[in-house]
């Protein structure tokens, strides 16, 4: 009990939350990373480029649009349903129901099959819009959760926990593969199960959150429950950009260098299998390792975010990136990919979790969910930019991925040019006028 106390001190917290409050959501973190990582990351991913569009040169192109539309979804619709949830006081109802929307529409993918091009893309979009919509509105929930001073570790405990998550999901489903190649079986007949084990692992770890989390928020007075409120009220906030200055510049910097870490979490099964050689079991027990490195990455990462401040914190993330992508690039054999791994790993984890620390920081109280609405909506934005990037620049080259990857440094050196004019305390005392801290 003493070491969790030095691990999880409460004094990070505000007044009335309890430890175990904090652990029902990041259990969320938990429940929904098994869906990145087998579904977007490592499994389904290379089983649509290999398997359901058949190696097709256009395969590629063909999952980051799918992505690409999902996102374009999120980005419309998202910050007026954060609006709408700060309004009508719902984050909790609303992740509930986009919960069970993303766990059933998961589970859907067990039915799709060699050359099912279009099923598989429609239930991407689909589960992956859920998916965000649900990740957003946890997020909302982190500054009622952590002090100030306190979101980037609170933030890397959710993350930490996260990846956890992701290591078990993915490995469940590789002792399926494993067991399933030793009997002969093929992708076709061993993938599905793997969509299902993914999507009753979301839907039961999830429930933790729904037991212990508090909704907070109160339904602000004389506000009618309709759309119109919540664009009204996300119209009067974008009137005011130049207050929250920062928090723009936040948004443009997620818009880099999360396009950066999304050609990472959707394509990286892809180029190890096409481009280094790995096998199915292979790429997987890959992306089990840089789990492994986000997780660490993540919770020790969040406590020096709190102590050496945000920004530098997030602009040494970023560099690793840029050192991730160009060994990727470079490397011919497994073993460099290897080590290319275990740094985006590490990064990986780290920037997730100092991105959304930020993001909490510069959000006034009675519109977290908006202000981690259009946060999300930055990150969509970034998720079709980086992947169709990605895609354009294999197929215009042929199917060379390797310039692919080097050109993707390109946009985690715009994310820190972007990070350059934030002003930390200034961002801090615009989301809360009556406090402005000693430190950045």
């Amino acid at each position: 009990m003493a070491l969790l106390s030095r691990l999880f001190p409460s004094d990070l917290l505000n007044p009335g939350v309890r430890r175990r409050e904090v652990f029902g959501w990041a259990m969320y973190d938990f429940a929904n990373s098994g869906y990145t990582t087998v579904v977007l990351t490592a499994v389904f991913s290379a089983y649509f480029a290999g398997v359901v569009a058949g190696k097709a040169p256009w395969a590629a192109f063909a999952w980051t649009a799918a992505l690409s539309v999902s996102y374009a979804l999120v980005m419309l619709a998202m910050p007026a349903l954060g609006a709408f949830a700060d309004l009508r006081a719902a984050k909790k109802r609303l992740l509930a129901a986009t919960t069970v929307a993303c766990v059933c529409s998961t589970a859907m993918l067990a039915v799709v099959g060699p050359g099912d091009v279009a099923l598989a893309m429609l239930l991407i979009v689909i589960s992956n819009s859920f998916f965000s919509f649900g990740e957003s509105l946890a997020a909302a929930f982190l500054p009622e959760l952590a002090k100030k001073d306190g979101l980037g570790t609170v933030s890397g405990w959710g993350w930490s926990l996260g990846y956890c998550g992701g290591m078990l999901t993915l490995g469940l489903c590789l002792g399926w593969v494993l067991h399933s190649q030793a009997r002969g079986e093929s992708a076709a007949q061993f993938v599905p199960v793997t969509m299902l084990i993914t999507a009753a692992l979301y839907g039961l770890a999830s429930l933790p959150t729904f037991v212990l989390l508090r909704e907070r928020a109160a339904a602000q007075p004389g506000q009618p429950a309709g759309p119109g409120a919540s664009f009204r009220q996300l119209r009067a906030t974008l009137a005011q950009a130049r207050r929250y200055r920062d928090f723009a510049w936040l948004l443009v910097c997620g818009l880099f260098y999360q396009g950066g870490v999304a050609v990472a979490i959707t394509l990286a099964a892809i180029y190890a299998e096409q481009v280094i050689g790995f096998r199915s079991s292979e790429t997987m027990m890959l992306i089990f390792v840089l789990n492994i490195a986000a997780a660490v990455g993540a919770f020790g990462f969040g406590t020096l975010q709190d102590r050496i401040g945000h920004k530098p914190a997030l602009a040494a993330t970023l560099v690793g990136w840029v050192a991730t992508c160009l060994i990727a690039a470079i490397t011919t054999t497994k073993g460099g990919f290897w080590w290319a791994a275990v740094i985006a790993g590490a990064c990986m984890g780290s920037s997730q979790s100092a991105g959304r620390a930020m993001a909490g920081m510069f959000a006034p109280q009675r519109q977290l969910a908006e202000f981690f609405g259009l946060w999300t909506f930055a990150t969509r934005l970034a998720a079709i930019i980086g992947p169709l990037m990605y895609g354009a620049i294999t197929w215009a080259t042929g199917g060379n991925q390797r310039f692919a990857i080097a050109a993707t440094t390109l946009l985690f050196v715009a994310g820190l040019i972007a990070l350059m004019p934030i002003d930390v305390a200034r961002g801090r005392a615009a989301a809360n006028p009556r406090h402005v801290p000693a430190t950045l």
